[in-house]
């Protein structure tokens, strides 16, 4: 029986998580008047979404002996700040629809969600200092030094979309900037929570950051080869863009002669049939086969962290579910491209 089948599916612990930490969010946001400053904050937060990141800081702080509680503060710090940087990300793409519904510079206006994002990002850090006081400088440490890497991470993002070559290695560290970095001060976060020694804080945050990764590599190989009709959008999104992805940086690497000819042909066109042209090439040039090992990679890495805290913290008997939850997270890479 695995780790996640002994309490519970994946979604199932993830659900009881979501649950509560959407009640400390509800009472949080209370703090604060019913404003149009605000008006948006609560908007964006109501649209829901999968609430990963607060999850894992609880289930990180359980693993480690705490309790839900004590990882609230933290928590909500990180998700605040997530949807912040979705806030003004939205702006930045002129994205017209975020989880569905109309994003907030479209629903007022550009200036009062530049606002409001800056508001929900201080709310972010007062929802911090909720923390226990002796967490608490660590927690903002970790907390302070994420955000500016995010912040990197969305620069050099949109950097490469001016330059004509991408690295692999370039964009390995701006995905793990933009998205696996809070992902993994998620985790390591929850465990300062609860007090967690050194050791286990690192592979903590090792299992996060690998598991960000995982997922990224995932996003970019769905959204060639994935089923549309199982993941609810059209694949082919980033092709049309012509965005650099693991697939597009390997293919313009390994392509030679008529098959590199026939690829840069292919960039800045949106012609009928360009979607299907170009996965023919990536896997004539084996780049789809390559980016499910890197995959796999990932995972492996990430469960081998997770093993060292399953030594470092094996007797504590509300960590059940939140190892399972782990455990089950880096097995959802796999299974949802079976």
């Amino acid at each position: 029986m695995s780790e996640a089948s002994a309490t519970g599916t994946t979604e199932e612990i993830l659900r009881g998580y979501t649950v509560a930490f959407e009640a400390g969010c509800e009472a949080f946001l209370l703090r604060y008047p019913e404003s149009e400053l605000y008006a948006p904050v609560r908007y964006l937060m109501g649209l829901g979404g999968k609430r990963l990141r607060p999850a894992l800081v609880m289930a990180a702080c359980e693993a480690c002996g705490g309790n839900r509680e004590q990882a609230l503060p933290a928590a909500l710090a990180v998700e605040l700040f997530h949807n912040f940087t979705l806030m003004h990300d939205d702006i930045m793409d002129d994205a017209p629809l975020r989880r569905g519904h109309e994003t907030v510079h479209e629903r007022w206006d550009a200036n009062l969600a530049i606002l409001s994002g800056d508001a929900l990002h201080v709310m972010a850090c007062e929802a911090l200092l909720g923390a226990p006081a002796h967490t608490l400088p660590a927690l903002m440490r970790t907390f302070h030094r994420t955000a500016l890497e995010v912040c990197e991470g969305q620069e050099q993002d949109m950097a490469f979309e001016s330059r004509d070559e991408v690295a692999l290695a370039e964009y390995m560290e701006m995905i793990r900037l933009k998205t696996s970095v809070l992902l993994a001060a998620s985790l390591h976060m929850g465990g300062t929570s609860a007090g967690a020694d050194a050791t286990t804080l690192d592979a903590l945050y090792e299992f996060g950051l690998h598991v960000g990764l995982a997922f990224q590599l995932q996003d970019d190989y769905l959204d060639a080869f994935g089923d549309p009709e199982r993941f609810g959008k059209q694949v082919g999104g980033d092709i049309l863009a012509d965005k650099k992805t693991f697939l597009l940086i390997r293919a313009l690497e390994e392509a030679r002669d008529a098959e590199l000819d026939a690829l840069r042909a292919e960039l800045g066109q949106r012609s009928e049939g360009k979607v299907a042209r170009v996965l023919d090439l990536y896997r004539s040039l084996g780049v789809d086969a390559e980016l499910r090992d890197a995959m796999a990679g990932q995972v492996a890495l990430a469960e081998g962290a997770l093993h060292r805290l399953s030594l470092a913290n094996p007797g504590h008997s509300r960590a059940a579910h939140a190892k399972s939850l782990l455990y089950g997270l880096a097995s959802m890479v796999t299974e949802r491209l079976s």
